[in-house]
């Protein structure tokens, strides 16, 4: 009989695998409900190293972590929580993280071990990538990454999160959004009467609505009469109350307001309705109605190329150049304008939408220099009303 003493029960075996030309250790760690034993193994050419990485993962079993930490990737923490963890966005979004994801993470980090991954590695990642992506774009894929490991820390994959523990540095300087100057948007807005696409450019102008809060505006939100005999007085209204974003909510619950128009926008939107009543007239059984205040010559809403392509062609007749401006550099035209005639920045911010006036400040810090009717009174200082009537014209597809 052997003097070598026998191993506790429970503490696993040890054996050579002649096959791998390994050791192989290996423990009993629990047992199934259906009474099937929980095996954990480790193997190594050092006889020490095999029971090290063995402990290791009895450790991580005792910790509840779910799954071996040599068998789980940041690409696979990423992709999970990009099948998973992006319930109710709209796809758009899920497929530009989608695409970030595998373009600028995998590619970098993807392979690496997720229980391997340091705070270190993340940030001489986010470094390489500074140099050629700009800041907002670094402070998405590090949202992705943050978000995907924090979901695979939840699910017991991964003992902590260390990209938690990393900042985002400064990017690569993008292009400055830019906005009109006075001279300018009175010529972009002359250029644009009669266009299909004119009270668009006017409520952009002089009310700072979003893109996407135009392109859900309903004529049921629209008040172009007001009541003036009341006391006080309401003026001629718009209600920003929905958006073409999931579920119609505007970007914010703060972004949710009713703005006075200003005299130029109601007279721009009476001829715009003229115009639409001729061409749902004319498109016949065609028409589908949506109640859209700007819609495609058969009623659908339009996407945001329909309204680039008609802001370009009007950017064209001003004779700007179009490839320099995007419809939503109408908005900082409107800080801007606001700002250079004396309007306060809270004001500025509540027409807006903003929460508050660090978001106008910071994201409209080149333009800027409960009143919610302060935007329209000033609005008809810097744009006067134009005489005259607006004859109706065909609204054609932008």
């Amino acid at each position: 009989m052997s003097d070598q003493k026998r191993r506790p029960r429970g503490d696993g075996g040890l054996h050579w695998d002649d096959k791998r030309q390994r050791w192989i250790a290996s423990v009993t760690v629990g047992y199934t409900p259906a009474g099937k034993r929980i095996v954990r193994r480790a193997s190594d050419r050092s006889k020490t190293r095999a029971l090290a990485k063995l402990k290791e993962k009895v450790r991580d079993h005792e910790d509840g972590l779910s799954v071996e930490p040599g068998k789980y990737t940041v690409a696979e923490a990423v992709r999970y929580w990009l099948a998973y963890g992006l319930n109710g966005r709209d796809a758009g979004t899920v497929g530009n993280y989608r695409i970030l994801a595998e373009k600028h993470i995998i590619p970098g980090l993807g392979a690496r071990k997720l229980r391997e991954l340091s705070a270190e590695d993340v940030d001489k990642w986010l470094a390489e990538k500074a140099s050629e992506l700009s800041t907002r774009t670094l402070r998405l894929i590090h949202s992705i990454l943050n978000r995907s490991v924090r979901n695979a820390h939840a699910r017991d994959k991964v003992k902590r999160n260390v990209v938690a523990l990393c900042d985002v540095p400064t990017g690569r300087q993008g292009r400055p959004s830019k906005a009109l100057t006075l001279a300018q948007a009175e010529v972009v807005l002359n250029a644009a009467e009669g266009a299909a696409l004119d009270a668009y450019v006017v409520l952009s102008l002089l009310v700072g609505a979003r893109t996407e809060e135009l392109r859900a505006l309903t004529w049921a939100h629209v008040d172009l009469d007001g009541k003036p005999d009341a006391e006080p007085p309401v003026p001629p209204t718009v209600m920003v109350w929905r958006s073409v974003r999931v579920g119609g909510d505007t970007k914010t619950r703060k972004s949710r307001r009713t703005l006075a128009l200003p005299a130029r926008c109601v007279e721009a939107l009476r001829a715009h309705r003229q115009r639409q009543d001729a061409t749902r007239k004319a498109a016949g059984n065609a028409w589908q109605e949506h109640g859209l205040v700007f819609a495609s010559r058969v009623g659908t809403p339009l996407d945001s190329h329909n309204v680039r392509r008609a802001f370009r062609r009007i950017l064209a007749k001003a004779e700007l150049p179009a490839a320099d401006w995007t419809p939503r550099e109408m908005r900082h035209s409107f800080v801007s304008l606001l700002s250079d005639s004396g309007v306060a920045i809270e004001d500025i911010a509540r027409l807006c939408g903003h929460s508050g006036t660090a978001v106008t400040e910071t994201v409209y810090r080149l333009q800027i220099r409960p009143v919610i009717e302060g935007g329209a009174t000033a609005m008809d200082r810097i744009f006067p009303a134009v005489p005259g009537d607006h004859e109706p014209s065909q609204l054609s597809e932008p």
